[in-house]
């Protein structure tokens, strides 16, 4: 036994080094594969300014290869790390120490590295095998050593590959008595993060329980000072928790426990009985023998508080516990906490409210942007040949006015040229024939919008008829919807329909001359927002090109009569 812990006690020495690092020093060492694992190669004051170099050799070899560090093989000053250990790096592994013209004497490890048993959560090969328990004494496993520079995220133990939930996170499991179930095979897994990935490091530990060779000491269970927070009028229950030996070669014998408060014994619970001690009560668990006796506070008073209650256990001598009640606060934050918080609050809805008005101020930029990224078409499959009919004054003089330009050079240029939707102008789209009356209402059944040109002499029978169409298909049938570009006030237009004031303020688009000409102008982010969303590409509408429609532009402008049939 004592040879034993000697053998262990001079590991650990060996361990440390004068830097203060662990570094293992015993030959082999065995890891389990695919799991992380480093070197740590000591280095003494003497040593400072010198540089390791690590090499490796097979073990039935005598050659040497210098190890060089990639993706998965780290090396960190005087640590040798994998990311993961694979079979292959097994061999014998040399660290040596130079500054080049001082070399220290090399050391040397030898590294086996083991398969995982992948039906099982431990390698039989891989088991370390403890120091022997004994019943009745304490005991401790370490979780396996890692560097301080590793991220450890998470650690869970096993006892014969069952997992205790109860000790996840914590480096030791400490078992304070052992009993004879308390043998088997305990694991744990570190998981440790590195670029993003997990690995793990498990050590698993075999323990042997043997019998008790002295006898056990009864005594109380848990610390000498208990403090419990409670509240005047509630009931409370303070437990006293003895042991009293195992079960195996339990052996009856005289004790007292008992309760004392404010220097008295304090009497066995009667009918009406405010404060008492209850009757002693005997319970076996986990081959342990326990004796708990409780006081009894049927509804707390205010005398009770800041009163210690000691609880006595005696055999051959005396043990006791303290037990103090103390008055449950709520205590108001502490001004820093109060004032961080209501900082935060501000700001957090300070920014809430920048928001909503930035959304509310750049809401077209922000659909625009929106209808471009998701690439958004709701053109499809809805049966309509054009994305809209553009309404304008045909027989203005002179007979290629502004209005004119607007609606049959710069309007198709910029909607069908740079945003791809297609267009139906009668004066540019036509061909002689038809009547006008089906011929403009088939059209317009047949466009997804209606764009209005209002100007000064908006005014004739066709484009009134127009007008009055595509109002009764939009605010009637709902058919349709209107667009309104307004190359005049809307109050200089009293000769229009009243319906017209019942379009919202998106449908109503002004144009600005100059200022509106840019492609990234508000008149034309409003008019794209006010029509169907569709992906921005060069617009075709029946295989005719757009600098075919401009020819055709330019000697419509120079026809006296305009025909009457899109196609």
């Amino acid at each position: 036994m004592y040879s034993k812990n000697l053998a262990v006690l001079l590991l650990l020495i060996l361990s440390f080094i004068s830097s203060g690092k662990l570094c293992k020093w015993h030959s082999p060492i065995n890891v389990l594969e695919e799991e992380y694992f480093s070197f740590c190669c000591s280095m003494g004051p003497q040593d400072k300014g010198q540089v390791a170099y690590w090499y490796k050799r097979d073990t039935n070899k005598k050659e040497q290869v210098l190890v060089r560090g990639d993706r998965r093989i780290d090396l960190n000053g005087t640590n040798l790390r994998f990311w993961p250990v694979v079979v292959n790096d097994t061999g014998i592994y040399s660290c040596c120490l130079r500054n080049g013209t001082r070399e220290t004497p090399c050391k040397e490890w030898s590294l086996n590295v083991i398969k995982r048993n992948k039906k099982n959560c431990f390698t039989e090969e891989h088991v370390l095998t403890g120091i022997d328990g004994i019943v009745g004494r304490s005991y401790a496993f370490t979780c396996s050593d890692t560097d301080d520079s590793v991220n450890v995220v998470d650690i869970a133990w096993y006892k014969n590959c069952t997992e205790n939930i109860n000790k996840r996170g914590e480096e030791e499991w400490h078992i304070d008595q052992l009993t004879e179930e308390d043998g088997g095979k305990y694991t744990c897994v570190k998981t440790i993060l590195h670029e993003g990935k997990k690995y793990n490091r498990t050590s698993t530990t075999s323990l042997n329980v043997k019998g008790a060779e002295e006898n056990v000491i009864p005594k109380l269970i848990g610390p000498d000072h208990h403090v419990f927070k409670t509240e005047i009028g509630k009931e409370e229950i303070l437990n006293c928790t003895v042991f009293l030996g195992y079960l195996k070669n339990f052996v009856q014998f005289q004790y007292e426990l008992y309760w004392i408060g404010h220097g008295d014994t304090i009497e066995t619970c009667q009918k009406n009985s405010s404060l008492c001690q209850m009757e002693e009560r005997k319970y076996d668990e986990n081959g342990k023998k326990y004796a708990v006796k409780q006081l009894w506070f049927k509804s707390v008073k205010e005398e009770d508080i800041n009163s210690s209650y000691t609880c006595t256990f005696s055999e051959n001598g005396f043990e006791k516990q303290t037990f103090i009640l103390q008055k449950e606060s709520n205590p108001d934050l502490p001004v820093h906490v109060f004032t961080t918080g209501m900082i935060m609050a501000i700001m957090f809805s300070f920014v809430a409210v920048m928001m909503v008005i930035l959304c509310l101020v750049f809401k077209i930029e922000l659909v625009l942007l929106f209808r471009d990224i998701m690439g958004k078409d709701e053109t499809l499959e809805d049966g309509k040949l054009y994305d809209a009919f553009v309404s304008y004054l045909k027989d203005s003089t002179p007979i290629c006015g502004e209005e004119r330009k607007f609606a049959l050079e710069i309007l198709p240029k910029t909607l069908e040229d740079h945003f791809g939707y297609k267009l139906c102008i009668c004066e540019r789209d036509i061909s002689p024939g038809g009547a006008v009356v089906d011929d403009i209402q088939s059209f317009i059944d047949r466009s997804r919008r209606l764009i209005i040109i209002l100007s000064q002499n908006y005014i004739s029978d066709q484009v009134m008829f127009e007008l009055e169409v595509g109002l009764h298909k939009a605010l009637v049938e709902r058919k349709i919807k209107v667009i309104l570009i307004e190359y005049m006030p809307k109050s200089c237009s009293d000769f229009l329909p009243k319906s017209l004031e019942l379009l919202s303020s998106s449908q109503v688009v002004k144009w600005k001359e100059e200022k509106s000409l840019p492609l990234n102008s508000k008149f034309w982010k409003k008019l794209r927002y006010a029509m169907p969303a569709k992906p921005t590409a060069p617009a075709v509408c029946q295989g005719v090109t757009l600098q075919d429609r401009r020819k055709r532009t330019s000697t419509f402008c120079i026809t006296s009569k305009p025909s009457l049939a899109c196609y």
